[in-house]
């Protein structure tokens, strides 16, 4: 997408009142600088498996899925007093793991008394979008304004290649069954969020070779379902999918022109760890608050589904 289509999309975006206030939902690159979000590393397990996923506990990696460790909800609750010290622009708390937020109640938990203590913060939730149907009530509920599904294909023979399992009702189901159920949850998910006043982005991984020309039909689907936003990333080549290549810079922005058809896109993202704080691309002070010498973190209790 070239400048000036970009700005064209951020003039008319769908939620101005969050431009400038939550990075992840700022079309504008000013507006993504503005303000800063804290990620709070309180949910152990996921319920799918996603073969470009590869989540651990360091203090050196900068991508998704990575924490120092986790917290409780009420160290994280203790955590937002902290981050709030050391960067008071943040506006945004988020949850994106390292597991599925809605694997279990620790993500709905923590925003339940963040919102009771810091009401004007911003909450955020990302999840897989299997049990968003069924948690919907309880996310909104719980303070959350704004949520982004991760759905990676919208056809189930190119969902199963990147997701091909999922943990559902107890019990483990693969292939085309697994991806059918987890497409048809997310977009149930989506339209009854958005019916309850979240806003929604969707972020797509873009994976050479599987669903590269489907992006568009991605996007198609999401929107259909109320999302407001789309944000494409780029494929990091690792875990089961390590042998293939990250998208090209022309591949992703053929991507992206794609989803531009159907909704806004989002440009700026910077694959932040599970435990980030700051103004995203600007500053980071995920070791100053975390560090790896806190004996709070749980590293144990991690749990690869």
């Amino acid at each position: 997408m070239c400048p000036g289509q970009q700005m064209r999309v951020a003039s008319s975006s769908p939620f101005p009142h969050l431009e400038g206030r939550h990075p992840c939902f700022s079309l504008t690159a000013e507006g993504h600088a503005k303000s800063g979000r804290l990620h709070l590393p309180v949910s152990p397990g996921c319920n799918i498996r996603c073969r470009f996923c590869k989540r651990d506990f360091n203090d050196s990696e900068r991508r998704p899925g990575v924490a120092h460790g986790l917290l409780s909800p009420e160290q994280a609750l203790e955590v937002v007093g902290r981050a709030l010290k050391l960067c008071p622009q943040i506006a945004v708390i988020g949850i994106a793991g390292p597991g599925d937020t809605l694997m279990t109640d620790h993500a709905i938990r923590t925003f339940e008394m963040i919102h009771d203590a810091h009401p004007h913060l911003i909450n955020c939730l990302s999840t897989n979008g299997l049990l968003l149907p069924e948690k919907a009530e309880r996310v909104v509920g719980a303070g959350v304004e704004t949520v982004t599904v991760t759905v990676n294909a919208v056809d189930p023979q190119l969902q199963a290649e990147i997701n091909p399992s999922i943990l559902f009702r107890r019990r483990w189901i693969d292939g085309e069954e697994a991806a059918a159920i987890l497409i048809a949850n997310q977009l149930a998910g989506i339209r009854r969020v958005v019916e309850l006043g979240a806003v929604v982005k969707v972020n797509t991984v873009l994976v050479p070779g599987v669903n590269l020309d489907h992006i568009g039909h991605v996007a198609e689907a999401v929107a259909a379902a109320g999302a407001s936003l789309i944000n494409v990333i780029p494929l990091i080549p690792q875990h089961e999918f390590a042998h293939l290549q990250a998208p090209s810079p022309v591949q992703v922005e053929r991507a992206r022109e794609a989803a531009s058809k159907h909704l806004s896109v989002f440009s700026h993202c910077q694959r932040c760890r599970a435990d980030a704080c700051g103004i995203p691309g600007i500053s980071e002070f995920s070791n100053e608050l975390y560090g790896i010498s806190n004996s709070d973190f749980h590293a144990s209790t991690f749990s690869h589904g």
